[in-house]
C-alpha cells in the first residue's frame, strides 16, 4: 500500500509527458521560433532568427552558402586590413537586381551583415513601403560599412564593428516611384515616412545585434546603424 501514493505520481508524471509531447505534435512553432532548426533566410522572421543571423559572424562559409541559396547576386571579396580592421568575410552587392540594391554598389559589409540586410528587406522594409505607400522599395542608400575606426571616431577606446565590416549605415530608401524617404529628413517629421523608419527601425531589432537611430543620440540623427556585434559576442543586443 505504500508505494500506491508513488505509482499515482509516476502516472500522473507520464500523463504530463504524454500530453505535452501531443501539444508539441499538434501546436509544434514553426521552424524559426526553434532554436535548435537550420537558419534559411526566404523564411519568415521567428523568434530566433536574429541570433542565428549574428552566430554567422562565425561561420562565413555557411553564411555565403546561405546567401547563395536565396539566388542574390554577390562577389566574395578578399580578406582586407589587418589587425582590428582585418575584414575577412566581406562581400559586394551586384547593383541593379531587384532583390537587393545598395547604394552606392560599392559598399562592402560583411557577409553576416549583408545577410540580414537581405532578410530586413524582404520581410521588412518591403511589406512596409507597400503597405503605406503602395510602391516597392527600389534601392537603400548607406553611409558606408567597412571603416576601420574606433567608436565615434575617437583616438581610443573600443574598435567600432565598422572596422571590421560587420556594420552599414543606412541613410534612405528610394521607391519604385521615385520618392526618396530620408533618415535625416523625415524621422523628425510627421506623417507616413517617419511611421515607416520607425516601424523598419523596430523591424531591424529582430534581426541584428544592435540597432542605433536618432532615437539614440544626434551622431545617428541621419542613419540607422545596424551591427552584427561580432566582437561583443551573440550576448549582446541593444535597439535604440
Amino acid at each position: 500500500m505504500r508505494i500506491v501514493p508513488w505509482l499515482r505520481r509516476i502516472v500522473w508524471l507520464l500523463v504530463i509527458v504524454a500530453d505535452g509531447m501531443l501539444a508539441f505534435v499538434f501546436f509544434r512553432p514553426p521552424p524559426q521560433d526553434l532554436p535548435w532548426t537550420e537558419l534559411r533566410l526566404g523564411e519568415p522572421i521567428g523568434l530566433f532568427t536574429g541570433r542565428k543571423l549574428t552566430a554567422l559572424t562565425s561561420d562565413p562559409a555557411r553564411c555565403i552558402m546561405l546567401l547563395r541559396e536565396t539566388g542574390l547576386r554577390f562577389e566574395e571579396l578578399p580578406p582586407r586590413g589587418e589587425g582590428q580592421c582585418l575584414a575577412a568575410d566581406a562581400v559586394r552587392i551586384a547593383p541593379r537586381q531587384e532583390m537587393l540594391a545598395l547604394a552606392p554598389a560599392s559598399v562592402t559589409p560583411s557577409c553576416p551583415v549583408a545577410a540580414a540586410v537581405a532578410v530586413w528587406k524582404w520581410q521588412v522594409v518591403q511589406p512596409a513601403a507597400q503597405r503605406l505607400f503602395g510602391a516597392s522599395v527600389a534601392s537603400i542608400e548607406t553611409l558606408g560599412s567597412h571603416n576601420c575606426r574606433r567608436m565615434y571616431g575617437r583616438t581610443e577606446g573600443a574598435w567600432s564593428e565598422h572596422a571590421t565590416a560587420d556594420a552599414i549605415d543606412i541613410s534612405a530608401f528610394v521607391l519604385t516611384d521615385g520618392r526618396r524617404i530620408s533618415v535625416l529628413k523625415d524621422w523628425p517629421e510627421p506623417g507616413e515616412e517617419a511611421i515607416f523608419l520607425k516601424e523598419v527601425r523596430d523591424g531591424a531589432c529582430r534581426l541584428f545585434a544592435t540597432v542605433l537611430s536618432p532615437d539614440y543620440n544626434a551622431q545617428h540623427r541621419d542613419h540607422l546603424h545596424l551591427d552584427q556585434a561580432a566582437r561583443g559576442g551573440m550576448g549582446w543586443r541593444a535597439c535604440r
